[in-house]
């Protein structure tokens, strides 16, 4: 179970041009893609709190527009956080192909982590959702989860990684990351390589 005052994620289908079986028009598919830019840089810079009405204003369109493409909040966050687990599961997965792939596992969560704190919205969703429950049911998680899960193998095969940790602990690391990172602002940096030593074989 999350903590209270997570998000629920809930797939992909709210706000989903494809959900219902109809394609948008080019000026519906045009205000979708703006709402989502301008909503991305909000939560971005100004964490979750920022008001749909606010997003509508910063898009240029009303808000029955933004609520006609996402019923809720959630479903608004969710269509960004989709695009970005997707993103990451990619950059996993071909991270898992490089010459030295201890050297890319270490990197790629130093770079999750140091992400996520800039990230604002990012951060206080995997922060709230402390064991990943929501998150896992979607098919965008599983596939970072899967693009993280190939990394961390090819890492451990090469004699980098200790062999007795697996995804999950990599996940509730990167949390306790960016918990601990917001009470260690000086040094930010020392936090994550101190993780990292941990997981060394």
């Amino acid at each position: 179970m999350g903590a209270p005052g997570a998000l629920r994620f809930q797939g992909v289908t709210e706000g989903d041009p494809t959900a219902s079986g109809k394609p948008l028009r080019a000026d519906a598919r045009r205000n979708r893609a703006r709402v989502l830019a301008v909503a991305q840089d909000v939560f971005e810079e100004e964490g979750l709190a920022v008001p749909i009405d606010e997003i509508a204003r910063r898009a240029g369109v009303g808000v029955g527009t933004v609520y006609r493409h996402f019923p809720t909040k959630e479903s608004l966050f969710e269509a960004i956080v989709v695009d970005r687990l997707q993103r990451i599961g990619s950059q996993a997965r071909e991270l898992a192909g490089a010459e030295d792939p201890g050297a890319a596992f270490f990197e790629f969560f130093a770079r999750m982590v140091r992400d996520a704190t800039l990230n604002r919205a990012l951060s206080d969703a995997l922060a709230a959702t402390t064991d990943f429950d929501e998150l896992a049911t979607t098919e965008a998680s599983r596939s970072m989860m899967e693009g993280l899960g190939e990394l961390l193998r090819q890492a451990q095969r090469s004699g980098a990684v200790r062999p007795d940790i697996g995804v999950a602990e990599v996940k509730a690391l990167i949390v306790g990351c960016l918990s601990m990172r917001r009470h260690s602002a000086d040094q930010p940096e020392l936090v994550v390589s101190v993780v990292c030593d941990g997981m060394r074989a």
